[in-house]
């Protein structure tokens, strides 16, 4: 019933890639000939092949084969192909060893995060492992989010069993990347420090290095640029340009250099998309905001951030809305709908004014600008070139009459900061009433990472749309009531912000903490949201609160930095 030939399972012999040998090529060779002359009634089609022996024939095996193009050393496959020894490039796995491998680095970490229910302690700590890479000057780099609360850092060289203990120098939670160094003169011999490259283009091959979960030793993956935008980087809550790449980059690869195909450092690999509609979608941290990271710190004695324009702005894309504000057909800009009033522009800019140009740089109706041959980028590119406290030269459209401002540019300043960047959370306590002020990790403390739905909605729209007022303004909030004689009523007080005190407004924590123990009033009167009011009696109040403060083992009613 089986008419035709039997299929053959296909076997690593048959995946091979070589071409079909020919009758003249079987018959000069003698093992192939005992082999098909023993049957001559089964030569039909393809002759069966013998391997030859290894000694005399050896083939490069396809593992080192494709390690040696992720590498893309074209002399050395060259010299596999013609059967040339290269045992000296390779270590004893057959492995290439490529220098700037050498300078991979695993980063161990031990974090003890603030306990924001309760600030005036931490969390159990625990340990982190991430990757890294020595740059010149005896430094590393990592990723910010690598050391985040970090109580110790150390890292381990490939092929080492030594932990050598790191200083971090700078941590810029912006841009997510972090500076470390170590003192140990061991650690630095026989490393050399990575080169960094330009940019890469659209569909440049791209090698990821570090050290993933899933084993201890190194881990090389490789792909292609597909993407190159401004990214929001998710640790810094901030928009910078960025790579995508098809490289798969997991838990642990945080940290470690994308190498070029010439070896050069193009960035740092720092996040990935995790969505059901994605696949192997990487990011990785160019090396335009790794030197911007690198010269602020050299420049400054330590990271200042990026500058910010501090606007909000709209785009002029309807032709209506161009021409009602005086817009001719050769101009285009973008118009400006808030300002920051914390920022230096708020002096100079207006509302509904149109940005035409920044630096010299024409911006489109949609706020895009010239990038590269056929790409376009946020011009806010433009503006994260600069650093802290640099001049710009702005063109805008004001009533029909354009008008050129140099202004100084200023570094990001939130109502609802990001970060706390280390520092443990502020707290101010008084009858048990337990006083902070609101921040996007507490609010992530108290509600999980689901606060943008779980949270408030007067907290989320002050964390989305509000600006500060000030430089030093702050939203104080109650985080909870101790349970005591003197609050009974109180209770359940949670996450609600203070406004006023005895009649004044409370600008920030600091602010209520010095009112209320300088008061000498008969009251202390708190004034919430939602015209809610807390009234305590000052003596009573400021008795009761060393009992609070014994009984919860709390040492000390404020934190250091409101004394």
């Amino acid at each position: 019933m089986g008419r035709g030939r039997k299929r053959k399972t296909p076997t690593p012999e048959t995946l091979d890639s070589s071409p079909p040998p020919q009758n003249d090529a079987v018959s000069s060779n003698p093992t192939t000939l005992t082999t098909t002359t023993t049957n001559p009634i089964r030569r039909r089609g393809r002759p069966k092949k013998t391997p030859p022996p290894t000694e005399t024939n050896p083939t490069p095996s396809p593992t080192r084969h494709i390690e040696i193009e992720s590498n893309g050393n074209n002399a050395i496959q060259h010299n596999l192909e013609n059967n040339n020894s290269v045992d000296s490039d390779f270590d004893n796995v057959g492995g290439r060893v490529v220098p700037s491998m050498e300078a991979v680095v695993k980063v161990f970490c031990v974090h003890t995060d603030p306990n924001f229910s309760l600030p005036w302690q931490r969390k159990r700590q625990y340990s982190s492992s991430s990757s890294g890479f020595v740059i010149s000057g005896r430094r590393v780099l990592t990723n910010a989010h690598s050391v985040e609360h970090f109580t110790q850092v150390k890292v381990k060289k490939r092929g080492s069993d030594t932990k050598y203990v790191a200083t971090v120098l700078a941590v810029g939670t912006e841009c997510d990347i972090a500076l470390l160094t170590v003192a140990d003169d061991e650690f630095w011999k026989g490393v050399s420090p990575v080169e960094f490259g330009d940019l890469p283009t659209l569909q440049d091959a791209v090698t990821v290095v570090g050290y993933p979960i899933g084993g201890d030793t190194i881990s090389v993956t490789s792909g292609v640029v597909s993407r190159i935008e401004i990214l929001s980087y998710v640790h810094g809550s901030t928009e910078l340009v960025g790579l995508q790449i098809d490289a798969a980059i997991n838990s642990g690869n945080s940290g470690g250099p994308a190498f070029n195909d010439r070896g050069a450092c193009v960035g740092i690999a720092f996040q990935s998309l995790k969505h059901d509609d994605a696949e192997n979608i990487g990011y990785v941290i160019p090396t335009p905001v790794i030197r911007h990271f690198i010269q602020d710190y050299e420049k400054n004695g330590g990271y200042t951030g990026f500058p910010i324009l501090g606007i909000e702005w709209q785009k002029m894309e309807n032709p209506d809305l161009r021409i009602s504000v005086g817009m001719k057909s050769n101009q285009k800009g973008v118009r400006i709908k808030r300002i920051d009033p914390t920022a230096p522009e708020f002096k100079v800019l207006k509302p509904s004014d149109i940005i035409l140009s920044f630096d010299g740089v024409d911006i489109a109706n949609d706020g895009t600008v010239p990038f590269r041959h056929g790409e376009r980028i946020g011009f806010s590119y433009l503006v994260s070139q600069k650093y802290t406290g640099d001049n710009a030269a702005i063109t805008v459209l004001r009533n029909s009459e354009t008008l050129k401002f140099d202004i100084k540019l200023g570094s990001n300043r939130k109502l609802i900061p990001v970060h706390i960047k280390g520092r443990p959370p502020s707290y101010y306590i008084i009858a048990g009433f337990v006083f902070t002020t609101v921040s996007v990790p507490y609010l992530r403390s108290e509600y999980g990472n689901s606060y943008d739905l779980e949270a408030p909605v007067k907290l989320l729209d002050k964390l989305l749309h509000e600006m500060p007022q000030s430089p030093d303004e702050q939203i104080v909030v109650v985080s909870q009531v101790l349970v005591s004689d003197i609050n009974i009523g109180y209770e359940d007080i949670v996450n609600t912000q203070v406004l006023a005190f005895n009649g004044q407004p409370v600008k920030n924590l600091k602010n209520l903490a010095s009112m209320v123990e300088d008061c000498t009033a008969e009251f202390l009167k708190f004034e919430l949201e939602y015209q809610q009011i807390v009234v305590l009696q000052t003596k009573k109040a400021k008795a009761a609160t060393v009992d609070i403060l014994k009984t919860h083992c709390i040492p000390s009613a404020m934190s250091d930095d409101l004394k």
